[in-house]
């Protein structure tokens, strides 16, 4: 039940990016451009996201565990540290000037775009690459 509710999560949310434009690379980085001809439409994405999701995060915020897990999965760590500004800059940096992050550009490999493939190969040997100097083999 568990994998297909992922499934299901998964086409949800694939589509939700795919009409909203979020796996366009012109309109996110339109987003991103305060400082010239600013797009604000992917902001009123967010406020929708938001919107819907919020209830959720109060209904079940008091749950001991997820309802398809054994429990839940996130960090502890409360401080920054030096790989958590990194890892944070990379992504930001990437984001900005990609336009895609990791979720929207799994997406737009339907739409078969070259830049979008060669976005998403990297991405997993930045993957790799991470999960190798993470564990010190590197």
């Amino acid at each position: 039940m568990s994998r297909v509710v992922s499934l299901i999560s998964g086409i949800i949310f694939g589509v939700g990016l795919t009409v909203s434009q979020m796996i366009n690379p012109a309109k996110v980085l339109g987003f991103l451009n305060i400082s010239d001809d600013w797009d604000p439409s992917l902001a009123f994405v967010m406020i929708g996201a938001l919107i819907v999701s919020s209830p959720f995060f109060h209904l079940f915020k008091n749950n001991k565990k997820p309802v398809f897990a054994d429990n839940f999965s996130y960090s502890n760590n409360k401080k920054l540290n030096k790989k958590l500004i990194i890892g944070s800059s990379l992504f930001g940096a990437g984001w900005g000037l990609a336009g895609l992050c990791p979720g929207p550009a799994i997406a737009s490999l339907a739409l078969l775009n070259t830049s979008s493939v060669i976005f998403v190969i990297t991405m997993f040997i930045g993957f790799y690459l991470s999960e190798l100097t993470y564990n010190n083999k590197l």
